[in-house]
């Protein structure tokens, strides 16, 4: 039977390499599932493989909408499902890797059937965001589905209120519906969980902000400041840069924000993820020949279980 295999991990902790070694030893491209990797003209805020990691492996999903297109989960799981029928007629595996922890859930267990919220429903939210504010609409979410409230982007209006109106909807937590009944895969699926030190994956997360400051992480966000209210750039490295360039703050302190939300988001992923027994876990470490060993490692896991 044919065997997608998902290697998923927080954010830094070194999928991208590794993925380039498993990828090159089965000679398999790499799905990306990165949801903000599918988006053109940010590569540096996104660290979307670069042209001579793309020489090294080809990658599907990478890069393939303009910036202000609307896309989800759900979208990306019929997306993915189709390209899987193309690349199981020449190989008995796939690799998919990312840390958008809905988009993987979407292609493994399929999205829940979430009901169609009505015009009335939407405007009241919209006017109770204006009134009450955003923290008073978090602290709802809280009381409703802590679970959910545990690894929601808090400052993502967005998110906050589509989970209250689906609960108002239905009367159901939103964790509840969109973890349902998974689907049936036509495929075997494999997850490999990638980990460090807490204190390592922390020092590595700081150093790629750094990194990304001087490849010219500022000069994108400038470009695309004008549209920083399309989806695609709601996210961590260019809302900080976008205060900054508000004048909120100055660019250290936006700088040591992007680190401090990047590494609270690693934290929100780990939760996601912990929460799925079927994810056999491999540590990481730093050095060169701990590396090696490493991909030795996942790549003898994987011979032995497809």
């Amino acid at each position: 039977m044919k065997t997608l295999i998902v290697i998923l991990g927080p954010t830094g902790v070194g999928k991208t390499e590794l993925c380039l070694r498993v990828a090159e030893y089965f000679h398999i491209p790499i799905i990306n599932a990165d949801s903000r990797q599918i988006y053109r003209g940010i590569p540096i805020g996104t660290a979307a493989p670069t042209p001579a990691q793309q020489a090294r492996v080809h990658h599907e999903m990478v890069e393939i909408l303009d910036i202000g297109e609307y896309y989800n989960a759900s979208m990306f799981e019929n997306d993915v499902l189709s390209l899987l029928e193309k690349l199981f007629q020449y190989s008995d595996i796939a690799l998919m890797s990312g840390g958008s922890m809905m988009y993987i859930d979407a292609v493994c267990d399929g999205m829940g059937d979430l009901p169609t919220v009505s015009d009335e429903e939407r405007t009241t939210m919209k006017k109770r965001l204006a009134e009450e504010g955003l923290d008073a609409l978090c602290e709802e979410l809280r009381e409703l589905d802590p679970e959910y409230y545990e690894i929601v982007d808090k400052k993502n209006y967005r998110r906050v209120i589509h989970a209250l109106e689906i609960i108002h909807t239905t009367g159901q937590t939103f964790t509840s519906l969109r973890t349902g009944e998974k689907k049936d895969r036509p495929f075997n699926i494999v997850k490999i969980g990638l980990n460090r030190d807490r204190e390592e994956l922390y020092e590595r997360i700081n150093k790629r902000v750094d990194a990304m400051m001087n490849e010219g992480l500022l000069d994108e966000a400038k470009r695309w400041y004008v549209h920083r209210d399309f989806q695609s750039l709601n996210t961590v490295g260019y809302k900080e840069l976008f205060a900054y360039l508000d004048g909120v703050w100055s660019l250290d302190e936006a700088v040591e924000r992007i680190k401090g939300n990047t590494r609270r988001y690693c934290r929100k992923q780990l939760t996601w993820f912990k929460r799925d027994d079927s994810i056999h876990w491999f540590n990481l470490t730093s050095d060169s020949s701990s590396s090696d060993d490493n991909t030795k490692e996942i790549i003898k896991y994987i011979t032995n279980v497809i």
